[in-house]
């Protein structure tokens, strides 16, 4: 019986012969990310422990990026404490404001995350690295804490659910489409502590922008991961990352072998798809946009770790080139790194949001878990690209987010209401 690619990272990682799903295991880690909300109590749980070393300083990343910069006090403690840690214990991968960004864009920006690694991150949206076909996942800050000490943690073994996408896509079509259609699909339990393995000739022609998308929500169906196995679209992106890529990366992990076993196998034919918006208050509550008739919003917001890359933006400016928002409505920009920022604004990309009525802000999660940066009061409706629609996500439990592509997100902008691209170019 062989192995699926995400059981493969597993156990190249642990001092095993064999593992099999529901199985208990530990294995080292190669990456431990924390943030500024959730690493200061690791922080707080390694020292009350007595450590006095970690186990590996290039092995942990410190990214302050929710509430920077620091919107008040508090935050702005917690963001200190991320870096004294670092000072003190000399870790290398502590990025301050001015060469920060959103932490799951940043860090395969940056070359942090190869294939086949297994990386830990306390955040829920670590999953996203699985687009470059390594096993990543959430964790609590004490697992966090614990890895720090010895770069181990322990992990069920989850069954792989396999996602098969035939067809061609229309032009509007992106990855944020398709994930939202799929969790439509299957419920945000449909993948209840699975791996969401995606393939198919969609996805073998999918740029990296969008397969980050698609992983990132894998945990919004309820995935431990989600995973694509790395291909020479993949590979080019690394090459542009980090140097002799090829020599830190073993073949026998990047694919899932024809006889793996998975628990369940979808197939979907995207042909006919149109772009997908999830209404209030699950990422499970899929609708077509031509569906939703009339739907005022207040304000809009592109970015995130969801799509707040590149790509992202260049698919709104092109939209958003030479028109005007909707008089009253907000428009929020958000590039997820710094580098993001800068392309953006060589490109002439942050000139076309502006001009067009929209503020471009500095990387930050800020709006998407109601932190800053555009938090919403009563009664008031946002259309996002981000990957959480929760009832008081935003802020007011008695307002609402929908959840959308960039396309999608920059023509409701012009508009003010929830609109299909098309009707806008």
């Amino acid at each position: 019986m062989g192995y699926t690619i995400s059981e493969k990272i597993l156990l190249a990682h642990t001092d095993k012969k064999d593992i099999r799903p529901g199985e208990f295991i530990e294995a080292k880690i190669d990456l431990a990310l924390g943030n500024d909300i959730t690493a200061p109590l690791a922080i707080e749980e390694f020292k009350k422990a007595g450590f006095r070393r970690v186990f590996n300083k290039n092995k942990i990343a410190l990214v302050p990026d929710h509430f920077t910069p620091a919107k008040d006090l508090k935050s702005a403690n917690q963001c200190k404490i991320l870096a004294d840690f670092a000072k003190d214990y000399k870790i290398k991968n502590y990025f301050e404001i001015g060469c920060m960004g959103i932490e799951h864009a940043l860090l395969p920006e940056i070359g942090l995350v190869l294939p086949g690694d297994l990386v830990i991150g306390a955040d829920s949206h670590t999953c996203t690295y699985g687009a470059l076909g390594s096993y990543a996942t959430g964790v609590g800050s004490t697992d966090l804490g614990r890895a720090f000490v010895d770069g181990r943690c322990w992990f069920k073994v989850p069954a792989t659910v396999k996602f098969v996408y035939k067809g061609k896509p229309d032009k509007w079509i992106g990855g944020k489409d398709i994930i939202l259609y799929t969790i439509g699909k299957i419920g945000v339990d449909g993948a209840l502590y699975k791996v969401m393995e995606f393939c198919g000739p969609v996805i073998e022609g999918m740029a990296m922008d969008d397969r980050f998308t698609m992983c990132n929500m894998a945990i919004e169906a309820g995935a431990r991961a989600g995973i694509i196995a790395p291909d020479e679209i993949t590979f080019e992106y690394i090459r542009t990352k980090v140097k002799s890529q090829k020599s830190k990366v073993k073949n026998k992990y990047l694919f899932s072998d024809k006889d793996a076993v998975y628990e369940k196998v979808y197939e979907y034919d995207i042909s006919k798809l149109e772009p997908q918006v999830a209404c209030p208050h699950l990422p499970s509550n899929v609708k077509p946009v031509g569906s939703l008739k009339n739907i005022r919003i207040d304000q809009v917001v592109i970015g995130s770790c969801t799509n707040g890359r590149i790509n992202d933006l260049v698919i709104a400016a092109k939209i958003l080139r030479g028109k005007k928002i909707k008089p009253g409505l907000r428009l929020i920009v958000i590039p997820a790194t710094q580098k993001i920022y800068l392309d953006a604004v060589k490109m002439g990309l942050a000139e076309i949001f502006v001009k067009a009525g929209g503020v471009f802000s500095t990387p930050t999660c800020g709006p998407c878990l109601g932190g800053h940066m555009g938090i919403l009061t009563e009664g008031e409706r946002c259309l996002a690209t981000t990957n959480r629609n929760f009832i008081g996500r935003m802020g007011s439990p008695a307002s609402e987010v929908y959840l959308a592509s960039p396309a999608v997100a920059a023509a409701s902008a012009v508009t003010g209401r929830i609109t299909h691209p098309e009707k806008v170019i």
